[in-house]
């Protein structure tokens, strides 16, 4: 019994000690697998990912490798110029060095580095650069360009600390110039970077493309802006050129000649000077616009760089400089004379010979209407003209009616006969002849007999732009064409630009105009007739504006006979038309015919 016993404490023993061993070499071998299959799998991982980079992705691997070797740079084209009618530049182009950024070449962390670096020297906030970074992705391959017509001064650190600045490019390239600055601004406009919506509407820019934003850079961008080239180049690791290795050359724009003269826009803008109005000069038989001016104006060379804020806020200032009073509309004043006269006799109330009895003031419906004077008897159009009696027109203007005024204000050049998109300027507008049925539709008030009044000397709801101003006068001084105007010389001459045959009669336009001259040899706009030009035919106006001094307004045509030239110059609150507006005309006068050898002697 006691051997049995002995043996079985053995034999368990025994027992889980060889199982003990089988456990744990079954375990050393479960690990070895486990290894070996980590192994493997890694192993496996590697060459699956190898396989991919190498079989399946080569060619996208070796194109951006390729893309970090080489770099696409735009070549910009230079930009045609704009030039007067006697080929004199209104607006060329010069060299200028401007810094650009390539995104892709640093972190957004080193960017924000090198932003903190560069604003000192540009004088740009770095919070600006990086956002102009992260407009564009960090990950973009193509250059964005953060500064421009940089000074010497600030490129030449730029330049010697060009190894610590990966991604940073100057660069040479012309920019706009405006020699004469804020001269013609208006119709020169000016240009600036494609926003990315323009970018988008016209996928053959380029990042940073230069295009018209305004007047005629715009309207005639497509054949000032070129087509960019650019250049293939070679750069080591740390963006530094080392060989070109292909061009496309850019091709320039195509130069503009405008229908303006230099001389005549110079003429105007001094002697409209610093007083806000506006004068157009126009050729009475073919449209082309000689002199286009409006005060406040702007100086276009400033969008050729930065903008500042305190710069932009006088552009959107209550002074208005952007807004282009020459195709504004104002109160007429005497100067729709000229339009009542024509409706008077075109609608057979009245003929050309017809004599009215004018006074001090009239009693129309109740309510008194006063002359400028005590009246000038029984006299005709001609004379009515001369002396732009109230009383006269205030008879005209009410047994020919509204309506009348309205069909032959639109004939002469006023309301919409003109068509504003041959001028290609930013928010051009029409004038407004009212009716009884536009004053119900638009204002919702009834038409009284005090509005036909009020109409006949171009106060009430009648405004006119000074641009019309000059076609009326064109009209009238040419025997009846309605003149297209425009700006560029190219149109002149054209289909789209011939003058239109109006319904007035000879005999209107006739009497109309010797009234216009009988203005300039004993009414209101004598000064001009002092020997200096030729006789000149014209009409004043002092343009009432409540609560605020009266507008001064000048129309008029030269020579008396054979006009060649038409005027129109307003000048808020410059008072009376013979005071303020008519020397200004004058002088723009002067000019133009100075240029065609006159030599006449003041009186």
């Amino acid at each position: 019994m006691a051997g049995e016993f002995s043996v079985k404490p053995q034999s368990d023993n025994w027992n889980k000690t060889n199982w003990q061993k089988s456990a744990q070499r079954r375990g050393r071998l479960y690990q070895g697998i486990f290894l070996m299959c980590l192994v493997t799998g890694l192993l496996g991982l590697n060459v699956f990912r190898l396989a991919q980079l190498q079989l399946v992705q080569g060619n996208y691997h070796r194109l951006r490798a390729e893309n970090n070797r080489l770099r696409l740079m735009p070549v910009s084209a230079s930009r045609g110029n704009i030039f007067d009618r006697e080929g004199k530049i209104l607006a060329g182009n010069r060299t200028s060095h401007s810094i650009y950024l390539w995104p892709n070449e640093q972190t957004p962390q080193g960017w924000q580095k090198t932003a903190k670096f560069l604003s000192p020297i540009l004088k740009i906030p770095s919070a600006d650069i990086l956002k102009t970074l992260e407009k564009v992705g960090y990950n973009s391959a193509l250059p964005v360009k953060i500064s421009q017509d940089i000074k010497p001064a600030t490129f030449i650190p730029l330049v010697e600390q060009g190894e610590n600045l990966q991604g940073v490019e100057l660069r040479s390239e012309l920019i706009r110039l405006y020699p004469n600055n804020s001269l013609a601004s208006h119709v020169l406009g000016y240009i600036g970077e494609a926003s990315l919506k323009q970018l988008k509407a016209n996928p053959q820019y380029p990042m940073g493309m230069i295009i018209g934003q305004m007047a005629m850079e715009r309207f005639a961008n497509s054949q000032l802006e070129g087509i960019w080239g650019n250049r293939v180049i070679e750069v080591n690791a740390k963006g530094e050129e080392i060989q070109e290795l292909g061009v496309n050359n850019s091709t320039p724009g195509e130069s503009v000649k405008l229908t303006l003269d230099l001389d005549l826009q110079q003429t105007a803008e001094k002697t409209l000077a610093d007083r806000v109005g506006a004068v157009v000069a126009l050729n009475v038989n073919t449209g082309e616009i000689l002199a286009m001016t409006s005060f406040p104006k702007f100086d276009p060379n400033i969008f050729t760089r930065r903008i500042t804020s305190k710069e932009w806020s006088h552009l959107q200032g209550q002074d208005q400089p952007f807004l282009n009073r020459a195709v504004q509309g104002y109160p007429a004043g005497s100067t729709f004379k000229i339009v009542t006269s024509v409706a008077g006799m075109e609608s057979g109330t009245f003929s050309p010979n017809s004599i009215l009895s004018t006074s001090s003031a009239l009693n129309i419906g109740g309510v008194v209407f006063h002359e400028h004077g005590a009246g000038y008897g029984a006299i005709g159009f001609r004379d009515a003209l001369a002396y732009s009696s109230n009383t006269f027109f205030y008879q005209v203007g009410v047994k020919s009616g509204a309506e009348a005024m309205a069909k032959w204000g639109k004939e002469l050049g006023i309301g919409g006969s003109i068509n504003l998109k041959l001028l290609g300027l930013d928010d051009a507008n029409h004038g407004q002849i009212p009716t009884p049925e536009m004053k119900k539709k638009v204002y919702n008030e009834d038409w009284y007999i005090g509005d036909t009044v009020t109409m006949s000397i171009g106060q009430g709801l009648v405004l006119v732009t000074p641009l019309e101003l000059a076609v009326m006068v064109s009209t009238v001084a040419n025997g009846g064409l309605r003149v297209q105007p425009h700006l560029l010389a190219s149109q002149t001459n054209t289909p789209q630009t011939k003058p239109i045959k109006t319904a007035i009669h000879p005999e209107t336009l006739d009497i109309i105009r010797e009234g216009l001259i009988e203005v300039v040899k004993k009414g209101t706009g004598k000064s001009l007739n002092d020997g200096s030009i030729p006789l000149s035919g014209g009409k004043t106006g002092t343009v009432e504006i409540p609560g605020h001094p009266d507008n001064s307004m000048y129309v008029g045509f030269a020579p008396a006979e054979r006009p060649e030239i038409a005027i129109a110059v307003i000048v808020e609150g410059g008072g009376f038309g013979a005071v303020s507006a008519a020397p200004i005309a004058h002088e723009v006068f002067k000019t133009y015919f100075q240029k065609k050898g006159f030599s006449g002697k003041k009186k």
